[in-house]
């Protein structure tokens, strides 16, 4: 009884998690279209991946040293929840859009770090982590879901400041009830901060291997393209006639549910490589089917391209994550997670957000009659730099001595 009081308070806690992020993420780039903030959506959607670079510093020079999880987390949320609530405060047309940025800025490097603190304060709490914590994690993405039908589907607020201020309240919220939680003392107390931890230093030598190395070039390269869809696809689903277009993007999650499920039976069948081409193929797909169905805002191309987020996501991202842990030795496996994390959602995601923005404001912005010609445009580069990148990697990945011990 004990086990699974304890399985449903971190449930909740996941499920804030999430339902923070996904409240504000998915329609800040419609708010800021109506705001005449347009212009600096790229930058809304680089100042995440700008903190997920920072996070580990903050975390591993402070955090993992000297306080407890809970009330980290605690003080991030209530700080990071108080900041994004007050965001829209700052708004009033196209000159505040820097003073807006820099709020969701300071949003994100509270926010940031405690994607990793929740993942371990929920192990450190949890007696069987194979079992326990799929089930646990899986109300983190119930929270996304949940959060854009509530700012989407129930309130209509896409345009609106509404989803900030929702997503500020509920990170508030979460806080206070991250204080509740069971004490969970520093991971990484009386140890010295090391540099080489720091940098993931150690973990470059990982990169003599050839696979590894193709592994997370390739990996890197790839986010590239894929921030298109996280920076404009809630843009151009807008643009496109779909009502509720928040909502919409959910579909996205609720697909990832499924795969995620299922993912272990493709796993003992397909292998590592054959699970990143399929994942890599996914965005291919995805984008292919944007393109095809933009001129006409074909409703069924939009949404089975949302609905491949499953299989774009999961079997990229999570093969990924399994495949380090199963190369790099026990010693180095938390500074390889880093290292994949840092190019990424951080390198990777920060120079696709950047690009995305200037090929939106090339192709796309400034239409108004043939806008979904241009947006037909804006997903086929990213589709044929996916698919590049994916031949690349199918022909460069070798099944060599690491690839066939997890097969």
């Amino acid at each position: 009884m004990k086990h699974s009081f304890i399985g449903a308070r971190l449930s909740a806690m996941m499920f804030l998690q999430f339902f923070v992020w996904g409240a504000w993420f998915v329609t800040v780039g419609n708010y800021m279209l109506k705001t005449e903030m347009g212009d600096a959506i790229g930058w809304a959607y680089s100042v995440g991946p700008i903190a997920a670079i920072l996070s580990p510093f903050l975390l591993g020079m402070v955090a993992d040293r000297f306080f407890a999880t809970e009330r980290v987390l605690g003080v991030l949320h209530v700080v990071g929840g108080l900041v994004l609530y007050c965001s829209p405060m700052v708004v009033d047309g196209a000159a505040s859009s820097s003073l807006f940025v820099t709020m969701l800025f300071l949003h994100t490097v509270c926010y940031m770090p405690t994607l990793g603190l929740t993942n371990t304060l929920a192990f450190h709490n949890i007696t069987d982590q194979e079992k326990q914590f799929p089930l646990i994690r899986v109300f983190g993405t119930l929270g996304w879901i949940a959060a854009n039908f509530v700012v989407s589907k129930v309130f209509h607020a896409d345009e609106t400041a509404l989803p900030l201020q929702i997503a500020g309240g509920a990170g508030v919220l979460l806080g206070l009830y991250c204080l509740t939680l069971p004490h969970t003392p520093p991971p990484a107390k009386g140890q010295k901060i090391s540099v080489r931890d720091l940098l993931c230093l150690d973990a470059l030598s990982l990169l003599k291997q050839r696979s590894f190395l193709v592994f997370i070039v390739s990996s890197t390269l790839i986010c590239i393209p894929l921030a298109a869809y996280y920076a404009y696809a809630p843009v151009f689903v807008n643009t496109s006639g779909l009502a509720d277009p928040a909502f919409k993007m959910s579909f996205g999650q609720m697909s990832e549910i499924f795969f995620m499920l299922v993912m272990p039976l493709f796993f003992a069948r397909l292998g590592v490589k054959k699970m990143l081409l399929v994942g890599m193929f996914a965005w291919v797909a995805r984008y292919g089917l944007f393109a095809l169905g933009a001129p006409a805002g074909t409703l069924w191309m939009i949404l089975a391209g949302i609905a491949l987020h499953g299989v774009c996501y999961d079997f990229f991202f999570v093969t990924g994550q399994i495949y380090v842990d199963k190369v790099a030795p026990v010693a180095l496996r938390g500074q390889a997670q880093g290292l994949l994390i840092l190019v990424t959602q951080g390198i990777g995601m920060l120079v696709g957000a950047q690009v995305a923005a200037k090929l939106y404001a090339r192709v796309v912005q400034g239409r108004e009659v043939d806008v979904l010609q241009g947006w037909q445009q804006y997903w086929l580069i990213p589709c044929i730099a996916a698919a590049v990148i994916m031949v690349l990697f199918g022909l460069l990945f070798t099944n060599g001595k690491e690839d066939a011990e997890q097969e």
